[in-house]
This record gives C-alpha cells, sequence and structure tokens, in this order.
C-alpha cells in the first residue's frame, strides 16, 4: 500500500524577508531603549512625586475650589468630571518630559552611538514612544489612587479600560515629544517649546470644561488637539460617559501616532 500523506511543511520566512523585517524593525533594540526610559524613571523617584503633587493641587483646585460654581456636569459633580483630566494633564506632562532625554542623549553623545549601531533608526522613536507611553501610564495608575477623593468609583473593568485609554493617549503625546525633541538642538529650547505646547493642549482639550455648546471656533481648535481625544477616551471608560466615542477616540490617537512616529523616524534619518 502507497502511502499518499505528505508531511506538511509549515511555512517559513525567506532569508530575504528575514532581513525586510530587521531593517525596519529591531524588537531586541527596541526593549533595550524601553528598558533604558523605565529605569530611568525608577531612579527619578522624584518625577513621580512631582507628577502626584501636581495631580492632586489641581484636583483640588479645580475640583474642589470650582465644584460651587459650576455644580453639576451631565450628572457628575465636578470633582467627577474633572479627575480624567488630571489623568490626562499628568500623561502630557510625562509624556513630553521623557522625550527630553533625546535633548540629552544627543549633547552626551549616546543619541549618535546608538545611529552608527547596526540598527534602523526607527529603534530609538519606536523605543523612546514605548518608554515614555509606558511612564505616563505608571504615574496615571498611581493617580487612579485618588480617585475616592473625587468620588470616582473604581471597578476592575474601568481600571483595566482607563490603563489602555491612558497609553494610547501616551503614545501620542510621547510620539508628539519625540518630533519635537529631534527638532530641538539644546536643552533650553525644548524647555521652552515644551511650556509653549503644554498648557494651551491641556486648556483646549475639554479637561476642565465640557466641550458641548461651545463656540465654533473653539469646537475647530478642540478637534485638532489630539488630547481632545485622550480626555474623552479617559472620561468615557472611567466614567461610563459617551462610551460609544471611545472606539473613535482610539482610533484617532493611533492614526495620530502613526504620522507622528513616521514623522519622527524620516527626522532621525537626517541626523549627523
Amino acid at each position: 500500500m502507497i502511502n499518499t500523506t505528505q508531511p506538511v511543511s509549515t511555512p517559513q520566512a525567506s532569508p530575504v524577508q528575514r532581513s525586510v523585517v530587521a531593517s525596519l524593525i529591531d524588537l531586541e533594540g527596541i526593549a533595550m531603549i524601553w528598558r533604558r526610559d523605565m529605569v530611568r524613571l525608577w531612579r527619578q523617584r522624584s518625577r513621580l512625586l512631582g507628577a502626584v503633587a501636581r495631580a492632586l493641587v489641581w484636583l483640588f483646585a479645580l475640583g474642589f475650589g470650582l465644584r460651587g460654581s459650576l455644580g453639576s456636569i451631565a450628572g457628575f459633580s465636578y470633582e467627577q468630571f474633572v479627575f480624567p483630566g488630571v489623568i490626562a494633564m499628568t500623561v502630557i506632562f510625562s509624556g513630553l518630559q521623557s522625550a527630553i532625554s533625546i535633548v540629552y542623549d544627543r549633547e552626551f553623545g549616546f543619541l549618535k552611538e546608538v545611529q552608527v549601531a547596526p540598527t534602523p533608526r526607527s529603534t530609538l522613536v519606536i523605543g523612546k514612544c514605548l518608554g515614555g507611553a509606558s511612564s505616563s501610564t505608571v504615574q496615571a495608575l498611581i493617580i487612579l489612587v485618588f480617585a475616592p477623593f473625587a468620588s470616582v468609583t473604581l471597578t476592575p473593568w474601568n481600571v483595566l479600560a482607563t490603563l489602555v485609554a491612558t497609553f494610547f493617549t501616551a503614545l501620542a503625546i510621547s510620539s508628539m515629544g519625540v518630533v519635537i525633541a529631534m527638532w530641538i538642538t539644546d536643552f533650553e529650547n525644548f524647555g521652552t517649546i515644551q511650556n509653549f505646547i503644554t498648557l494651551p493642549l491641556y486648556m483646549f482639550s475639554g479637561a476642565i470644561f465640557p466641550t458641548r455648546q461651545v463656540p465654533p471656533w473653539l469646537h475647530t481648535v478642540l478637534a485638532l488637539n489630539p488630547l481632545t481625544y485622550g480626555v474623552n477616551a479617559i472620561r468615557g471608560v472611567l466614567l461610563n460617559y459617551e462610551l460609544s466615542s471611545v472606539p473613535f477616540n482610539l482610533a484617532v490617537l493611533l492614526a495620530f501616532t502613526v504620522v507622528m512616529l513616521i514623522v519622527a523616524i524620516a527626522m532621525s534619518r537626517k541626523e549627523v
């Protein structure tokens, strides 16, 4: 009897395909850059303390200070409504702050070492974006501890969903910070640009006021602000507020991140 059964061979990537993938993405290098940022966050614990202190100041100053003047918004007290905005504030400050290390790396030679290494230029960009997003999400997790002070009820579902929405937001902000860091040549200029960008992004994101019934010009500004979609996503999953819009907000954040990554990688190839 003739055995007609043939062994099924698993298709494998050809050496050419593997070389193409390796020329675009270096997972080991990305993990190294990410781990470097996480170690830096652990060693610089003052960043964590500063983020917590800043969040508490804004929460008590805005949430409890304006509670009597603004009343309830969409059935939520003002401190409940503004608490997701406090998380978004932590994300934008920490996300842009993490990109400053690129300026340091350029001045002290680490950036050139990465660029001359046999690794794609996307390694530094993707690694820095993931490192900044991860550090921002860690700080947001700490801020969630203070949710009971704002009368925000935490459940396993909304905590997990908030962390996902926060990571998407932090990824978008970190990628924008990397683009800025690639453009700026010295630390002093980065600090000026950061301060110029941070406050308008936060103020015009709907983090501290409802976005309904705003003037048309302000509605346009809100639509162009990437942090707006992050605030909406975080507020949606944390407070169960307009949940139907959360997938759209996350999709916009992801698209913005991809565009910023492409721009940052293109800029990194022009580095000497």
